[in-house]
């Protein structure tokens, strides 16, 4: 039985979870406090075509482990064939303000943390009391119709927005 998949390049959102997956993996094999990506290092990531497919970004994934000063993976950790992608420009050539990328990040996260926000904070090098500070205030900005509609994942231990 024979089963296409797609390329990883026309799979977007299938990129940073799966990176994700092969960081943590790298950085239990080489016993290496790196636990996530920052923003800019996510952004060339989903920027590059990723000819090698899941193979290289593997690879990708242990080298940046490997040549890592902190524990988060930045841009400069990268090869420097994934830091040369172009970032592309948001659609109209408007530019977000940078509390809108960082919310979107920060809620990706929390969503591919199941709603965990201690798993979530570690990921993303914060405190859980600036997580927390942080949900409540883009639930606090957000229609109460869009909240309800799932656009903000779940938190355990939430009783509600």
């Amino acid at each position: 039985m024979e089963l296409a998949v797609p390329p990883l390049r026309r799979r977007k959102e299938d990129l940073l979870p799966l990176a994700r997956i092969l960081l943590a993996e790298a950085a239990l094999k080489m016993k290496r406090p790196v636990e996530g990506l920052s923003p800019q290092a996510a952004d060339h990531l989903l920027a590059y075509g990723w000819p090698g497919n899941v193979r290289e970004l593997a690879n990708v994934m242990e080298r940046a482990v490997a040549v890592a000063q902190r524990n988060r993976i930045d841009v400069e950790d990268l090869p420097p064939e994934v830091r040369a992608a172009p970032i592309p420009a948001p659609a109209g050539g408007a530019r977000r303000h940078l509390s809108e990328i960082e919310k979107d990040y920060i809620i990706e996260t929390m969503q591919s943390n199941g709603g965990n926000r201690r798993e979530a904070a570690l990921e993303l090098g914060i405190g859980l009391a600036t997580l927390h500070r942080k949900l409540r205030a883009y639930r606090a900005s957000e229609p109460q119709a869009r909240a309800q509609e799932g656009s903000l994942p779940p938190c355990e231990g939430d009783s509600g927005p």
